[in-house]
């Protein structure tokens, strides 16, 4: 669970809370599930190993529910809930991966995805009465990528690593304008390419973590659906969340970004059960034309105080985030708090102890965007 709090302003909440389950050997040995699951989205691949091969994997994916392409529109530093909607979407996707180094101890995987998704716009109770939604439409999506390494969707792993490249491309069938009077538009076609390098190490005896990563990406025809969304302190917002601390989450729209990541945490009691983090961003970003910002660099430092139980099945976080460059009525600098949340279930049966990781990345729900409203 995570939630998101800005003491300046009022920004769209920020929020989730999800089940996740990954299990190899699922009904039979070839067979892999992973499921990530909310009070209404669910985000799912049954994967099948060897399927075209002996280092050919295939998986089926369907995900979707309420609220999963709700759009807040963030200009200016605030949080404009009359050009704001409500969407809902369902997905559905193949996967190919091929291991190109199956004799290596760190993989390395091309991994082609083609998916349908569709959407369905509506107002909600604060969209303006002579505001249009975009039309409901499918949007096509094919992914390409280069994977060397990766990172397991946990906030608490010690160890990690990934250089990654990627290509992915959308196809709308129902291009066209909306907004007021249609002052904006959907593209017809969009190309998105991106990579990260990413290093996460702890050590052995003193339990002091370290992680440093750079993320950069562009758009080709961007629109406000395709451009890359910056900000907030919300690891598994997205499959690869770009976190500024002190910022609404996703305020900046970028179409070019280069965004760095760092971390330091340690314990500081000889039980090992608190432990401080400090944390900050900085990047470069050009923003999406209608969403301009006066300053391309946007930065943000934050900490954090947590506590692990005895046997290490859970933790609970306490983060403070402070935005440089981000634009409080008309004024510069955004404070932030945020309070994550995990339980992991098999802790006890492996008998290893795991310790607090923020700021990383991969699945969402935003029914809470309109929930809790």
């Amino acid at each position: 669970m995570g939630y998101n709090q800005p003491v300046e302003g009022r920004g769209p909440i920020a929020a989730y809370g999800f089940y996740y389950y990954n299990k190899p050997g699922f009904l039979s040995s070839n067979l892999t599930l992973r499921l990530a699951l909310a009070p209404i989205y669910l985000d799912s691949d049954l994967g099948f190993k060897g399927l075209l091969g002996p280092h050919s994997d295939v998986s089926l994916g369907l995900s979707g529910g309420g609220f999963a392409d709700t759009y807040s529109e963030i200009r200016d530093g605030t949080y404009r809930r009359q050009e704001s909607f409500t969407g809902h979407g369902g997905e559905l996707s193949s996967s190919l991966y091929q291991r190109l180094n199956p004799n290596q101890t760190v993989p390395l995987w091309v991994v082609v995805r083609g998916s349908v998704h569709e959407s369905f716009y509506k107002r909600d109770s604060d969209t303006a009465l002579e505001f249009e939604p975009p039309n409901d439409g499918t949007t096509l999506k094919v992914r390409t990528g280069l994977r060397f390494g990766g990172e397991e969707p946990s906030l608490t792993e010690p160890v990690g690593m990934e250089l990654s490249l990627w290509h992915e491309t959308h196809w709308r069938t129902d291009r066209g304008p909306y907004g007021f009077a249609g002052d904006r538009l959907t593209e017809a076609r969009s190309h998105l390419f991106w990579g990260r390098g990413l290093m996460r190490y702890t050590s052995l005896q003193s339990e002091q973590l370290f992680e440093l990563s750079l993320t950069a990406g562009t758009v080709v025809e961007p629109d406000r659906f395709s451009a890359f969304r910056l900000g907030g302190l919300l690891p598994f917002a997205s499959e690869f969340s770009l976190n500024i601390p002190g910022y609404y989450f996703q305020e900046l729209s970028a179409t070019h970004f280069a965004l760095v990541n760092g971390e330091y945490s340690f314990p500081f009691v000889p039980g090992k059960n608190w432990r401080m983090t400090v944390f900050g961003a900085t990047g470069h970003v050009d923003s999406l034309s209608g969403l301009e910002q006066s300053r391309h660099w946007h930065s943000g430092v934050g900490g954090g105080l947590m506590f692990i139980s005895p046997s290490g099945s859970w933790f609970a976080s306490l983060v403070y985030g402070y935005g440089f460059q981000a634009l409080r009525d008309g004024e510069r600098g955004a404070n932030q708090v945020a309070v994550l949340f995990q339980y992991d279930f098999e802790a006890k049966r492996r008998g290893k102890f795991r310790w607090f990781i923020p700021g990383s990345d991969p699945y969402r729900s935003r029914a809470g965007e309109r929930i809790f409203r």
